[in-house]
């Protein structure tokens, strides 16, 4: 019987063809040709226990474009022997590129000068004054793949003074010049004018940026949040913002996510905003889909993927017979 592989988001021809040598694949995303898959790879809707043995038992992979994993019940997917994969390499030069980039660009008040030059109204010469970069404090909550390009370039290209926090960062770790270990949380946002936000969202980190650490932030500062929207208070953040507390934001991600039309945040004249762009960029797309390929290609042929977010699954249901 042919294998089968069901997708929700397009891949290039070259790479259909590709999974075409190995399996029936499904491109359009209708729900109910996902019965009887082998593979399903998508973004667009939370993948729970319950569509999993929708899909029934052939079901032995999901695989994920990207990093983030919060759309997946990995648990349930773990409980019930199923592989989920990712590309977590594929992204991550593109998504430190767009966190450093909101942050110069909230810091320079660039939107609010574009604005005011096409017209915008109610926009006075305090609202341009911007924030120079040399020498200023800033904090990085994770110190994974992004997090470590985004204080490589701020602490070697900019000349920012960084410091990080990342509780599973192992103590023998060895941080390149420039870059210092806060001993807690609350000590990166007491101590940094900017913080920037690269963790995922897990239960332990939902809203982690909650108002009393954004108050402890010096009167001034800036947050950046280029992860997941969940990870940041946002009714805090626009409370702070509104007071005047902090300076600015900048914002590639929302809870809930499109933000409503009412949010407060799309309003306000320090606040840059991206509709969750921070890893579409050509090489980074390129990547997320050579990478999820891969990862299927390998699942199908009977190997280990390249990358598995529960690896103490393995093979699961593949030990079952062929995928």
């Amino acid at each position: 019987m042919k294998k089968k592989v069901w997708m929700e988001w397009p891949l290039p021809p070259a790479l259909i063809a590709r999974l075409s040598a190995l399996a029936e694949v499904v491109t359009d995303g209708d729900l109910d040709k996902l019965p009887g898959s082998d593979v399903i790879t998508g973004i667009g809707r939370y993948y729970d226990g319950q569509l999993m043995d929708r899909i029934g038992p052939n079901l032995k992979q999901i695989a994920k474009p990207g990093i983030g994993l919060d759309n997946i019940d990995v648990d349930a997917a773990t409980a019930r022997g199923i592989l989920v994969c990712n590309t977590p390499d594929a992204p991550s030069e593109s998504t430190a590129e767009h966190a450093v980039a909101l942050l110069m660009a909230v810091a320079k008040r660039v939107i609010v000068g574009d604005m005011q030059l096409r017209g915008g109204e109610g926009i006075g010469r305090s609202d341009l004054r911007g924030t120079e970069l040399l020498g200023r404090s800033l904090g990085i909550v994770g110190y994974g793949r992004i997090g470590r390009r985004v204080a490589e370039i701020c602490a070697q290209g900019i000349k920012m003074k960084v410091m990080i926090y990342d509780p599973i960062l192992p103590d023998s770790f060895d941080l390149p010049a420039g870059v210092a270990r806060a001993e807690d949380l609350d000590t990166i946002f007491a101590e940094s004018r900017f913080v920037t936000l690269h963790t995922p969202l897990l239960p332990s980190t939902r809203h982690l940026a909650d108002e009393r650490r954004l108050r402890l932030m010096r009167p001034g500062g800036y947050l950046i949040n280029a992860s997941r929207g969940g990870v940041v208070d946002e009714a805090a953040l626009i409370k702070v913002l509104r007071e005047g507390h902090l300076a600015g934001a900048g914002l590639d991600v929302f809870d809930p996510e499109p933000p409503l039309a009412d949010n407060p945040l799309l309003k306000m004249k320090n606040v840059v905003v991206t509709p969750h762009i921070a890893s579409n960029t050509d090489a980074g797309i390129d990547a997320m889909q050579a990478g999820t390929v891969e990862n299927i290609e390998l699942a199908l042929q009977g190997e280990r993927p390249t990358w598995i977010a529960n690896p103490e699954v393995w093979p699961g249901r593949m030990a079952e017979g062929d995928v």
